[in-house]
């Protein structure tokens, strides 16, 4: 107990030495950055701002307010992650619940790691951080995959290197993105596992995804059901039949303007539309924040 008060008390000189502008640290070669990047201090929670590059958009009111009575109980286990954004101010990388569940109870500090870190290496500490958490969704997983893929311009190989996952894993997720929108949110509210949707990915026709996800829902299939019917659509689908219409090619147009949108939003985009120009956008969102987040980036001055 004596070695854990003498850490706190370590981290609360720190935290004094970071609010003399004298010592203030903006990069790894200022004074005193060696006593502080890599070790635990004590920050004000209100000098500690959201980090706009979390991937994670679902935080279960029942789960924060155990973390909440925990925290109370027995304080912050494990320190949150943050990098300096200037003087006295920090941005979050890691550890949202616990700044937010802090915050709930009243608590003026919270001890933190700090980093030195720029954008592009703040959203890859968050989703990497994120990613290895185990009350992820499948979509979440997939998103926060996607998104290292995309904006730090990694190759599924480097990314297994980074998450420790293997690379067939991390396809699979992937492949979870090409569902409809109304199956990926059944999959995040636990209609389905992602065993479905990985069966359910196999048809390339969103309404007929749709047509057979309900028929699942409605009559409780199991995930070697779902397989077996997908088989057996491919059967009933297959070259030779006649008797099956085959849906238009999508428009080039709407291609392209759907991976613009969906790198843009950093979320899976929907466009129908048909050659003459008409159709519709769909844009799926989870909680008010998710909303909020697209709204910003849609309605932009």
């Amino acid at each position: 107990m004596a070695k854990a008060t003498k850490k706190q008390a370590l981290g609360r000189g720190l935290s004094a030495l970071l609010k003399d502008p004298e010592n203030d640290i903006q990069s790894a070669s200022d004074k005193n950055a060696d006593k502080v990047v890599g070790n635990i201090v004590e920050l004000d929670v209100d000098a500690i701002a959201v980090n706009p590059f979390q991937p994670r958009s679902n935080f279960n009111d029942d789960s924060l307010n155990e973390l909440a009575t925990s925290i109370k109980e027995l304080g912050v286990i494990q320190p949150i992650t943050v990098r300096k954004s200037g003087f006295n101010s920090y941005q979050l990388v890691s550890g949202e619940r616990r700044l937010r569940a802090s915050k709930m109870i009243g608590l003026a500090t919270i001890p933190a790691y700090i980093r030195i870190a720029n954008d592009q290496e703040s959203l890859e500490m968050a989703l990497v951080e994120n990613i290895q958490r185990q009350d992820l969704d499948p979509i979440e997983i997939a998103l926060s995959y996607q998104r290292l893929i995309d904006e730090i311009e990694l190759t599924q190989e480097r990314l297994s290197d980074r998450v420790g996952k293997k690379r067939s894993t991390i396809t699979n997720y992937l492949r979870l993105l090409r569902l409809d929108p109304i199956i990926q949110t059944g999959i995040r509210d636990g209609f389905v596992s992602m065993g479905h949707g990985r069966a359910l990915v196999n048809i390339d026709i969103k309404e007929d995804q749709i047509s057979l996800y309900e028929k699942i829902v409605s009559k409780n299939l199991s995930v070697r059901d779902t397989e077996k019917a997908v088989k057996a659509y491919h059967k009933a689908n297959s070259v030779g039949n006649d008797l099956v219409k085959r849906p238009s090619e999508k428009p080039d147009f709407a291609k392209n303007l759907t991976e613009e949108l969906t790198s843009h939003l950093s979320t899976k985009v929907v466009i129908n539309a048909s050659k003459s120009g008409k159709g519709k956008i769909i844009i799926p969102f989870h909680t008010k924040e998710e909303l909020d987040r697209l709204k910003k980036l849609i309605l932009v001055e």
